[in-house]
């Protein structure tokens, strides 16, 4: 502790955070002096992706959304370890001054990142990094219908009257005779297949 350089050292670390840290205050203190003040009710609401907010925000949430960022935020600390232990045992030095260095740091990491791969390869096969999907199942009704019945209702012939007579009146002399009305709709019905 004797030696000023270090001294130097921490205090210009110490000097770039007061510095960041006023700027930052600073700005945020300029914000709240310089910017109007003119609330509305559309300012005041509250902002949703562009989107006017509907209902509460206490809605249910797909839990497969938590295990995703879990995931992400497994491989994003792996890569914070594995950047700095890159630069400097990857330090030529180092790894000059006793070969060994160079085989530890290898298997150190090495071992690290298979438990992350083996981890990885646990929750893969358990299935909890799929996104699972509903499978759609026809509905079917368990009816005592028999298939005659439907046979006999795709057999029978059903008149359909014209849509225009019910709606408009005509005055007809009575010495003509009505003619008959021809069968234009033929409903067919399937039978219950088992």
């Amino acid at each position: 502790m004797d030696d000023p350089a270090q001294l130097s050292a921490y205090g210009n670390v110490l000097l770039f955070a007061i510095v960041g840290l006023l700027l930052v205050c600073a700005t945020l203190f300029l914000g709240t002096i310089l910017s109007p003040k003119n609330p509305n009710p559309i300012k005041l609401s509250t902002y949703e992706c562009g989107e006017d907010a509907i209902g509460t925000s206490w809605i249910q949430f797909n839990p497969r959304f938590y295990v995703i960022a879990l995931v992400f935020l497994l491989f994003d600390v792996e890569l914070i370890f594995v950047f700095p232990w890159a630069t400097v045992f990857g330090n030529a030095d180092f790894i000059a001054a006793d070969a060994r260095w160079g085989w530890f740091t290898l298997i150190e990491m090495g071992l690290f990142i298979g438990i992350l791969i083996l981890g990885l390869v646990y929750v893969w096969k358990n299935g909890d990094l799929n996104w699972i999907k509903p499978t759609h199942v026809k509905p079917t009704v368990d009816v005592a219908i028999p298939s005659s019945a439907y046979a006999n209702l795709n057999e029978k012939i059903y008149v359909v009257k014209d849509y225009r007579e019910a709606t408009v009146p005509e005055e007809k002399p009575e010495t003509t005779s009505p003619a008959p009305t021809k069968a234009t709709f033929k409903p067919k019905f399937k039978p219950k297949t088992s």
